[in-house]
């Protein structure tokens, strides 16, 4: 199956580092017109045509209304419209509810539920005028079975898939699909994963049917697809990406263990 994307503007926040870097340039390898939205890119940052990398960058803070509606302007008067969007950005917050603080629930929410509601609220007119677009929201296999100590990160998440499925449905008249995913456990800076100790990561990677970490590349497939025509029938549902993170009480046996 030959995945045509060429052309497409596609806009990817949270596109500074980590998963969201990787995203962004395996759209460009695809052909598309990466925009990267990110907090931590510089106020004057290179176009397209000077950058490196090609990936148009734009200074975006996803959890600021007037932030987002100032980004997205800026993509439409680059690119003429946005034909697909993912809603990567996002962050970590842990603790016993009995010990977490109102702010940081409060910045949790306002990142990864907020800054999906606020991007996608911009950037739904310019797809309906188009009569067509892609939105790919970040998920995580944490609303599918939480952690302890994840609560603010957990509920943040499930909310974003309830919210994927009310708006697939508001903008399915107009051949938008609006879809999620799951990650499972991908090494970041974040979660630390690929530098704790042997047994640790023996005790996770135990939970997996397909006993690897994930890589971005694994999530960046998924996307390409989603974002590809192939996928035009496939919308309000969340896709698990996660290397079959328990599929059973004990997938490690498989392997031996």
């Amino acid at each position: 199956m030959h995945l045509d994307l060429t052309d497409r503007v596609v806009v990817v926040t949270g596109a500074a580092r980590g998963i969201g870097r990787t995203l962004a340039a395996r759209f460009a390898a695809e052909g598309c017109r990466v925009v990267a939205f990110d907090l931590a890119f510089d106020e004057a940052p290179p176009s397209p045509s000077t950058s490196p990398s090609g990936i148009d960058e734009v200074v975006c803070d996803v959890a600021d209304p007037a932030s987002v509606r100032a980004a997205v302007d800026t993509v439409v008067a680059r690119h003429g419209t946005i034909d697909v969007l993912v809603n990567n950005a996002g962050i970590n917050v842990t603790g016993a509810v009995t010990e977490l603080e109102w702010d940081a629930w409060r910045r949790c929410m306002d990142v990864n539920l907020g800054g999906t509601f606020l991007v996608s609220q911009a950037v739904a007119p310019v797809m309906q005028a188009a009569g067509r677009g892609r939105i790919v929201n970040a998920a995580s296999f944490a609303a599918i079975v939480p952690s302890v100590g994840s609560a603010a990160y957990a509920a943040s998440k499930s909310a974003v898939v309830a919210f994927t499925r009310v708006l697939a449905s508001e903008l399915g008249p107009w051949g938008i699909t609006v879809n999620a995913y799951a990650p499972g456990m991908v090494p970041t800076a974040m979660n630390g994963f690929a530098e704790m100790p042997t047994a640790e990561q023996d005790r996770l990677l135990d939970t997996l049917s397909l006993r690897r970490w994930e890589t971005p590349d694994d999530v960046a497939d998924l996307l390409v697809f989603l974002a590809s025509d192939a996928a035009g029938y496939i919308t309000g549902t969340l896709v698990d990406v996660s290397g079959g993170k328990l599929a059973t009480q004990m997938p490690a046996r498989a392997h031996g263990r």
